[in-house]
């Protein structure tokens, strides 16, 4: 690949902002711990309520259990991420002040979160949409797009909740479509032994548990595709686009998966992985790969 296909990309906000879209579990108040639901399943050993703070989670907002999470029955803990959610809103939406020290307000800041995490899911995208120089002709549209963003992740409570969430979503995911679409043709340009003919998958495509071990998917889309328990041990994914894909247990040994595109670490926490597996430089290598 050129230069132009090193998207190396620091996941932060525009020029000058001091927006970070990296959980900072140090300055959040274990929201995801309170205010999201769980149920019995592989990824957790118990069920637990909306609202209802996580039996793990200790006076000081730390996990009782953070070292033995997935020993514990915890795994989907170890996979999610809130792309800085978490912090925004107990930091800068609610003043520093936490659901306990401000317990009439604290449903109300359970409801606030999951709106916060997608708007700055939608950041992280558009912030690496940024970074790929061949979607030069959107930058314009991505750039105000990401700005309309920010704004409305420094909205008041009320407004927040009052917000058409999918709405945005659905217009930022056109600018995205269009982005990957250039980039993707481009890379196919640079990637002459790209092959011509390529298995068509399509957005939410079925390959779970599919046997794609080895197989050359440089610049297909995976869009929303579902690879759970999918072997992808050794798969090229240069210029992929892997956004919404369900990696839940996809073997990724080996991969390559430098140069995908809207890749996100709570994708690769979902996933097997070794030391051969090539990552995007945003992204680490989970803890629990081999």
């Amino acid at each position: 690949m050129s230069e132009n296909y090193n998207y190396n990309y620091l996941p932060s906000g525009p020029a000058g902002a001091s927006l970070v879209l990296q959980s900072d579990c140090e300055n959040c108040y274990g929201l995801c711990c309170a205010a999201l639901p769980f149920a019995v399943s592989v990824d957790f050993a118990m069920n637990k309520d909306a609202g209802q703070p996580c039996p793990n989670l200790q006076t000081d907002f730390r996990c009782g259990i953070h070292t033995a999470l997935r020993d514990k029955g915890f795994r989907g803990c170890t996979v999610y991420d809130c792309f800085g959610a978490g912090q925004k809103v107990s930091q800068i939406t609610y003043g520093g002040k936490d659901w306990r020290q401000a317990p009439k307000t604290s449903s109300q800041m359970f409801e606030v979160f999951p709106v916060m995490r997608q708007l700055h899911e939608l950041l992280w995208y558009l912030t690496e949409a940024l970074h790929f120089q061949s979607a030069a002709p959107l930058h314009s549209a991505l750039s105000t797009a990401l700005e309309k963003t920010e704004q409305l992740t420094n909205l008041k409570a009320e407004a927040l909740l009052e917000l058409d969430v999918a709405a945005h979503r659905g217009e930022v995911n056109e600018l995205l479509l269009r982005t990957s679409e250039i980039v993707r043709d481009a890379a196919r340009r640079e990637l002459k032994s790209v092959p011509k003919r390529q298995a068509k998958y399509g957005r939410g495509a079925d390959l779970i548990g599919a046997k794609l071990r080895g197989a050359d998917l440089r610049c297909v889309s995976l869009r929303g595709a579902y690879l759970i328990a999918a072997d992808l041990s050794g798969a090229n994914l240069q210029a992929a686009d892997l956004i919404g894909a369900d990696f839940r247990d996809t073997n990724l040994s080996g991969a390559d998966l430098t140069g995908s595109l809207f890749l996100t670490q709570a994708q690769l926490n979902a996933a097997k992985g070794n030391t051969l597996t090539k990552l995007p430089p945003a992204l680490v290598r989970p803890g629990h790969w081999t």
